[in-house]
Parts: structure tokens; sequence; C-alpha cells
């Protein structure tokens, strides 16, 4: 039987996690959620995928060919997440179920971060917690496949 494989898509400076606004994003580094959530897939019999890209159009061109090899994705797309349409039309053209994770809630943050342009073609956004929102949307994708 072959082991269900999720995306995790993280986008422009994310990779400065654990050196950018500690007091916001938190002490660890990308890496080190990378880390949690191969942990947290191994317990759950699934596997993940994690990248990160600090360009829209790479951000774009790996979404186009996740459907290939995935049965979901989580996505982080920074700052993108609040006008990048091409991006929205990108999530939404993969037909695969999409989590849209925040490490910080953005509500209690800048006004334009209050919304999310890609948020309208997930099936859900988990924010607010810390880089445990990375690990509570693998285990929604991996709960919603089982509810299937």
């Amino acid at each position: 039987m072959k082991k269900r494989k999720f995306l995790v898509v993280s986008g422009p400076n994310l990779n400065l996690l654990g050196t950018r606004k500690t007091s916001i994003y938190g002490q660890g580094s990308l890496e080190d959620i990378h880390k949690g959530l191969h942990a947290r897939a191994d317990e759950l019999g699934v596997g993940v995928e994690c990248k990160q890209f600090n360009s829209e159009g790479l951000i774009i061109d790996c979404l186009q060919k996740a459907p290939d090899e995935f049965e979901g994705v989580i996505i982080n797309a920074g700052a993108l997440a609040h006008y990048s349409y091409a991006l929205r039309s990108a999530v939404g053209a993969m037909l695969l179920p999409c989590v849209e994770v925040f490490i910080s809630n953005v509500h209690a943050r800048e006004e334009f971060r209050h919304t999310s342009v890609i948020a309208p073609v997930c099936i859900g956004v988990i924010g607010g917690l810390g880089k445990k929102s990375y690990i509570l949307a693998l285990e929604a994708l991996v709960n919603l496949g089982q509810m299937k």
C-alpha cells in the first residue's frame, strides 16, 4: 500500500525564522519545524516533503506539480497570502485539500495582515499557535483523508 504524502510549502522570508522578529515568530528555525513535521508524520504513518521558496513563481511551479505526488498541501505563504492572486489561483487549481498556516496571530497585527486572499481556496486556516500551527495542519489533513 502506498504511503500517503503531504507537501509543506513555506514562502518568502520564512527561511529567516529564529533570527527574524523572534518576539513574534519565536526562537526555532524553519528546519526545526521541518524536523517536527517529519517526526509527527512518522507517528501518523504518512510522509511529508518540506520546501521553502523566496520566489512567488517557484511556489506556483511547485503547487502545479503537487497533484502528481501529494494528497494535500500545507502552505504558509508569508506576506504573499495577503495580496498574491496568482498564488490564490495556483492553490485553487491544484484540486487538492490545502490548509493555510500562520505562525503569528495575524488578527493581532497590522491591518493588512487580517485578510488572506488564498484562505477562500483552502479547506481551513490555522494561525496564532506558533510553530505548532504546521503540526495541527498536518493532523487535519491526515484526519480529513481518513474520513473519506
